[in-house]
């Protein structure tokens, strides 16, 4: 990107909150401070009303805006492809709120580029696996997100997984998250003084009561980062051959895949695992076809599954 291009973007990310640290600012450019501070001064230089604070940020005098955005034809496209995700991946609520938005998206653009949304939304399509679960149509995740961003306590009933018993609960919204084809909120529990993963599509009911939460609770990033960091998770490589591996291309996420290297007749898959027991047994759907690099203890954890189902069948070897 050239220097014009990145000023131009910098100014546009000043619109987008009410201060912008510099550092968030290099990191997006992956620029030096010195050239954030450098290309601001330049943006107050052409008159563009910039308040600035050592050691908070960057912000624009209220009531200054840009003049209509004009959109690359890769954002056009992208804005399309985000489209195709979220018709499929939310409730018909947000479904509904993003197709309003993308009306409000596709006035603005030039001729050309509407031309080329058109052209182009028969090209692109998000379809389901076999494996992807059916998003409940309760329309619950604007609901979710209003009492996120108000505080206010929801009352739910909910279907607990392990035991199917339906519960009443007063809850305080903390944030949403999409994990392993499922929907989930991440919520303080007041029945359970606890927080909570609740999945949205064993949400019978959701309402939104008067009442406004006061606690301080961690944002949703902080939460996860903190119950990772409570797991032991151990570090698995192993290696592949490439007749099996795109077999198990989607079952590698359920158990912790981080990377991986292509080589010319394998690939070498590295894992973070809280549980070496249950990788073991995942591993012997295709061990054949496979290789433990590290850790030691996995190729033991292994042999002893493999003896113990020979035990237990009286097979010779």
């Amino acid at each position: 990107m050239n220097r014009i291009d990145r000023i131009s973007a910098i100014l546009i990310q000043l619109q987008t909150r009410r201060v912008v640290k510099a550092s968030d600012i290099a990191a997006r450019f992956n620029i030096s401070l010195r050239t954030v501070y450098r290309d601001v001064r330049s943006l107050e230089e052409a008159g563009v009303p910039i308040i600035g604070e050592a050691g908070v940020g960057y912000s624009l005098v209220d009531g200054y805006r840009l003049p209509p955005i004009m959109f690359t034809r890769e954002e056009a496209t992208a804005f399309l492809t985000a489209e195709k995700f979220v018709e499929k991946m939310t409730d018909a609520s947000t479904a509904a709120q993003h197709r309003s938005a993308m009306y409000k998206i596709r006035a603005i653009l030039k001729t050309s580029e509407k031309d080329l949304l058109e052209s182009m939304d028969s090209s692109i399509e998000v379809l389901k696996s076999q494996t992807q679960r059916r998003i409940n149509n309760n329309n619950h995740i604007q609901t979710i997100l209003n009492g996120i961003a108000h505080k206010k306590v929801l009352c739910i009933d909910y279907m607990a997984g392990y035991t199917q018993t339906k519960t009443n609960r007063h809850i305080e919204p903390i944030g949403i998250f999409y994990l392993d084809s499922y929907w989930h909120l991440l919520a303080y529990c007041r029945m359970r003084n606890d927080y909570r993963d609740f999945r949205l599509d064993r949400i019978l009911s959701l309402t939104e009561t008067d009442e406004i939460f006061e606690g301080n609770h961690p944002t949703l990033k902080d939460y996860i980062a903190q119950t990772a960091s409570e797991h032991q998770l151990e570090t698995v490589v192993i290696r592949v051959d490439n007749e099996v591996s795109n077999y198990i291309n989607e079952q590698r996420y359920y158990h912790g895949f981080v990377s991986e290297k292509q080589f010319a007749k394998y690939r070498e898959m590295t894992f973070l695992t809280i549980s070496t027991q249950g990788f073991a047994r995942w591993f012997m759907m295709f061990g054949d076809h496979a290789e433990v690099l590290q850790p030691a203890g996995l190729r033991d954890k292994i042999t002893e599954i493999a003896e113990g189902i020979v035990r237990r069948n009286g097979v010779e070897v």
